[in-house]
């Protein structure tokens, strides 16, 4: 099946300047909004401390229920919705102990005290030491720099090693991007979070490895064309495959954004982000690179 013709040429090498200054910028936000922000908002696995899901038969807000745990010596707190649900709340106290281990019955107790015995269901309560959630923080950023190594080395050896600087440069523009629409929207960073990062990583690369693949192929059959012509008349040969595929992959997880639930939302936001920034990155970041590369060893070889 094809969404585009084969003898569709689109000068996607010509709009490369204006895709640099299109990533450039939302990158720039992205790490704007952490510095502002003092860095990512690390969820409890990574940040330590207790976390406890409650959802009300009534309805309430944040700031009520605050002022009913006000009796309770419970340092740092957070309130906030989960969900679709309306009285469905996350109560998130940043620093955790071990008098602390009775907090779902010290909570229940003062929020039926306010909201009447039997209206209040505590659904989860989750502990995570603050060491071990550096640990966590630190193993998960471990990954995503192995995955990026290991890519490096494969694709050297598969290809050459301009093909995989260009797919890491590609990878990293994902990943910085995703980062910054977290720390944008004020999403949590957690375990889950570094799988999907993972995964966007995998596929944003599968998406890159197909173009190059192509370019390879091109090389042989069109030697006495200019590099960037071979670039842009593969791009534009696998378009309708990245268009496919990326639509296909979109809407499931448009459909885990919407339908998924609380649990499951950052991941499939992540997602969401990754697909589509790693479906542009495939033809507006990855292979340019290999352009520049090549335009710099043409200026290095004229001036040798």
């Amino acid at each position: 099946m094809q969404l585009i013709k084969p003898d569709t040429n689109i000068d996607f090498v010509g709009k490369r300047k204006f895709a640099l200054v299109v990533s450039a910028v939302l990158i720039l936000i992205g790490l704007a909004s952490l510095t502002v922000k003092g860095g990512p908002d690390y969820g409890i696995d990574f940040a330590g401390g207790t976390l406890v899901q409650v959802q009300f038969a009534e309805d309430t807000d944040p700031a009520a229920i605050k002022n009913a745990l006000s009796g309770i010596e419970l340092g740092s707190l957070v309130v906030q919705s989960f969900g679709d649900n309306q009285n469905e709340f996350l109560i998130r106290v940043e620093n955790t102990s071990g008098e602390l281990q009775g907090l779902s019955g010290q909570i229940q107790a003062a929020l039926e005290a306010t909201y009447k015995e039997g209206t209040v269901d505590i659904r989860r309560v989750e502990m995570v030491g603050p060491q071990v959630g550096k640990d966590l923080r630190s193993k998960g950023i471990k990954a995503i720099l192995y995955a990026m190594l290991g890519i490096l080395a494969y694709i050297s050896w598969r290809f050459e090693f301009r093909f995989a600087v260009g797919a890491i440069v590609a990878l990293c523009h994902d990943v910085l991007i995703t980062l910054g629409a977290f720390s944008v929207f004020g999403k949590e960073i957690d375990l889950p979070i570094i799988a999907a990062f993972l995964a966007i990583i995998g596929y944003s690369l599968n998406d890159t490895i197909i173009v190059y693949d192509r370019i390879r192929e091109n090389l042989g059959k069109h030697n006495k064309e200019s590099f960037p012509f071979i670039v842009n008349r593969s791009v534009n040969e696998t378009l309708s495959r990245t268009l496919l595929t990326s639509g296909t992959t979109l809407l499931v997880v448009l459909a885990l954004f919407i339908l998924g639930g609380g649990v499951i939302h950052n991941f499939a936001f992540a997602m969401l982000v990754g697909v589509l920034i790693g479906t542009y990155s495939s033809i507006f970041v990855a292979s340019p690179v290999l352009i520049f590369w090549e335009e710099r060893k043409k200026a290095s070889a004229k001036k040798a």
